[in-house]
This record gives structure tokens, sequence and C-alpha cells, in this order.
């Protein structure tokens, strides 16, 4: 008995702890903006963005069958062969999609012959209920901060990650991905990514992928908190720029809420000693299509009215943004029975209705954006070749950059049956092998249908696709 005693006290287990810095070095560990500056041979005047939503095993393949279609489509840039793959530059995702981000940049090529088997076709569902029933891993779960998402953490280095950091990424000629978790006292989202880390006064480089991903999915109650020390107020941080140019130019003529919002939620993580930890929960409830990252710079540019306020964007004129919306919307028959539904029914609808409905907003807000700037863009036009110019000067109604927004999702999918199959997947981290295979193959086509998307190959350099049928298998 006291030897059995020993071994469970020797399985215990503390969480770890993000290491402090004395001083923001904005030149250090994994920035978005140096990562995607110095990718080989970028196209520097398009800036591709992919948003990878949640929804566990289904958001996975969904978002990899993106991915792999992205990877067929040929295009030519300045004379030399490419992918579109090789244009993506970011990476923002939440949830289920997040493990795609991570596990692409830093795989790169080696994704597409090892990700099906090492997790999408896994069950890494069953096997994390086996590890939080197994006794030897009790004291673990014991254990003060560990919890089940730590636990699951652990099993995502094993299947996948290896143990990587975000520093193992600095350098990689991938796309820099920005997985995001949800603070779960007030709500605002977290993304993982250099500024936020400075904001803190901790060091990314040396954060796991794998506990970012357990992070950005830790479904509450299903799953514990992934908690983080709060350092911040201590090494100098400085607010970027673009966020100082909003604050100090407040018009009540533009929409500067949600850069305000942004400075607010920076300004309270300032006060480590008021908030010395961070509790972060599943990236979904925040932002189930992570766009609010991709939102708030498109705001920024129209406060600014150029796109001096962000470093990345100075060379841009073409921005590009694939949602990848892996949202289910499963049927329901409640209006027909007289009995209201359960109560685990009625926590579910309360919790996954609000969240879908902002993804929907957020989505439509991108292409309110979208349709402003083209009419903004048509008018500078009009004026300008009126006034004679031959150039057009930036700033003339709005910045001079085409938007295209390519949103991908079930709803366009045209044939009801195959669709209401796809939208009543479930939620979990365990689809079957085949479930895969339809998920990854309905992405590639509702890709290559997309008239955006068509649009877009041809604007970079690509042939004039035409547009495959979305049909039933």
């Amino acid at each position: 008995m006291a030897t059995a005693l020993t071994l469970l006290l020797e399985g215990c287990a503390s969480r770890p702890i993000n290491e402090p810095i004395t001083r923001a070095d904005p030149e250090s560990s994994y920035s978005v903006v140096r990562h995607v500056e110095r990718r080989p041979d970028r196209d520097r005047s398009t800036l591709l963005v992919l948003a990878f939503s949640g929804g566990g095993t289904r958001a996975a393949a969904f978002s990899y069958g993106v991915l792999e279609e992205l990877r067929r489509t040929p295009i030519v840039v300045e004379g030399r062969p490419r992918r579109m793959l090789d244009e993506v530059d970011i990476i923002t995702s939440v949830s289920g999609g997040s493990f795609t981000a991570l596990a692409y940049a830093l795989y790169g090529e080696r994704l597409f012959s090892e990700y099906e088997s090492r997790f999408l076709k896994r069950d890494v569902q069953g096997a994390l209920v086996a590890r939080v029933l197994n006794p030897f891993d009790w004291p673990k779960l014991l254990s003060p901060g560990y919890g089940r998402s730590e636990l699951a953490a652990d099993y995502y280095d094993e299947i996948l990650f290896e143990g990587a950091t975000f520093g193992d990424l600095v350098g990689r000629p991938t796309p820099v991905a920005v997985p995001s978790a949800t603070d779960l006292m007030t709500g605002d989202r977290f993304p993982f990514e250099e500024e936020n880390f400075n904001l803190i006064c901790s060091d990314l480089g040396k954060v796991r992928l794998a506990r970012a991903a357990a992070a950005s999915s830790a479904v509450p109650v299903v799953l514990s908190p992934v908690t983080f020390n709060n350092y911040g107020g201590h090494c100098g941080f400085e607010y970027p720029l673009w966020l100082r140019a909003v604050v100090a130019n407040r018009n009540p003529d533009l929409d500067t809420g949600r850069a305000l919002q942004r400075y607010e939620e920076l300004v309270q993580l300032q006060d480590s000693a008021t908030r010395p930890y961070l509790h972060l929960v599943d990236g979904g409830v925040a932002d189930n299509v992570a766009m609010r990252e991709i939102v708030e710079v498109l705001q920024t540019i129209d406060v600014t009215r150029g796109l001096e306020a962000r470093p990345l964007l100075r060379d841009v004129r073409r921005i590009a943004v694939i949602v990848v919306n892996a949202a289910s919307s499963p049927s329901v028959d409640w209006g027909r029975i007289e009995s209201p539904p359960g109560i685990f029914d009625q926590l579910w609808q309360a919790s996954s209705v609000p969240i879908d409905r902002y993804s929907y907003e957020s989505i439509s807000l991108l292409n309110d954006i979208v349709s402003r700037w083209a009419l903004e863009r048509r008018l500078a036009i009009a004026e300008a070749r009126l006034a004679g110019k031959r150039e057009l000067e930036e700033g003339l109604g709005g910045p001079l950059v085409e938007l295209y927004a390519i949103d991908v999702s079930f709803r366009d999918i045209a044939d009801p049956d195959e669709r209401r199959y796809f939208e009543n997947l479930p939620t979990s981290f365990v689809l079957s092998a085949e479930v895969v295979d339809r998920l990854r193959d309905v992405a590639s086509r509702l890709l290559s249908a997309s008239p955006a998307y068509r649009r877009l190959v041809q604007a970079v350099g690509g042939a004039a696709a035409q547009s495959p049928a979305i049909i039933p298998h």
C-alpha cells in the first residue's frame, strides 16, 4: 500500500509556467509582421489570410480540405510557377481549426502525408476519455492547476506536435499561425501572437504549440481552462503605432469602436497586480470563425485612411480573406412538440446559437467592408479620370486596395440532402475516415466553385477556372 501511494504521489504534476521577460523586445519571438515579410519569394502586393473556424474534427478536416485545394491550384507570379497555397501569409484559427493551422505551420509539406493518420482519422476523443479514467493519471488531474486540458496538451504533443514551441516556427517558410482562445474572465479573445505575450511580459517563443491548441479548444465544462501567468506592466510594453494613432485621433464620423475596445482590453491586461492569472477556454466562445483580428485590421485601415498604420500592409494592393466556416446547424423539431427540450439541449442551444449568430455577423461585416471599398474605389477612379489624372493618389475615396472576401461554408452546398448531412455532423474529436474524406472533398469543391475565389486566382496569376458543380455524392 505504501509503495502504491508513493507511486501515485510521484505521478503528481503541475501546470507549465510561462516564462516572464524583463523587457518587451519587438524584434524577438514569433512576430506576425516579421515572419510574413521574411518568407521567401513572397508576393508583397497580395496579403492572403485564412480563417479556420471551430468545430472539433469537423472543422479540422474541413480546413484541411481547403489547404488541399489551394495546393492543387497553380498560378504564375512574376514568371515563376507557384501554387495558391504558397501565397498564404497568415492563418487565424480557433478550436478545431487551430490543429490544422498549427500543424501546417510546423510541418509544411509533411502535413499532406501525415496529418490524416496522426490526427484527423484518430479517435482523439476516445483516447482523452481513456486517460481521464485511467487511475495512473488521477494524481496529475488532482494536482493544482493541471486539469484535463493539460492532460490533453500532453496527448497532442505525443500524436502531433512533438513538443514543438512557437520559437520552433521562426524562420520556417510556412504561413504564420495565430490560434486564439477566450479569456474566461472578460470574454475577450486571446490570440497567441507576439504582441499579446509582450503585453503580459512573457515569452511566446517558449510556449508549446500543443498547449496553445489545448487552450484554443478547451470547451468550457468538458475541458478545464488553460492557465497562464500575467506579468504585465513590468517590461516596458508600448502600444503599437496603429493603435496609438486610432486612440489619438478619435473621430466620431468613423467606426473606431473595435480598435478602441481592443485598446481597453490591452490596458486591463497591463494590470497584473489585479489580474495575475489568465484562464483561457475555447476560442470559439469569443469568435467562432476567427474573424475578429481580420476585421479589426480592416477597420483600422478605414480609420487611418491609408495603409501606413500597419507595417505589413504598406505595399499591399490586394487583401484576400478565405473564411473556412465549419459551423453546424443540427436539425431540431422543438417547434412541433408541446413539451420543451431537456436541460442539456437547452444549455447547448443557449451557448451555440449566440456564437453562430455572432459568426454570421462577423462574415456580414467583412462583406460590407468589401462592398464599400469596391464602391469607393470605383468613385475614386471616376473622379481621377474626370480630373485627367493617370495615377490615383492614395487616399482618394479610401485606401486603393482590392478586398476579396471568400466564404467557404456548408450553406453553399446546392443539394439540400448533402447540406443537411454536413450541417448535422457532431462537434467532437472523433469522426470516421469516410466522414473525414467527405469533409475534405466538399471543402475543395466549395472553394473551387466560389466566384470570388476564381477572381482571386486570376488576379494573382492563375488561369480562369470553370465553376464546378456542387453535387451530392
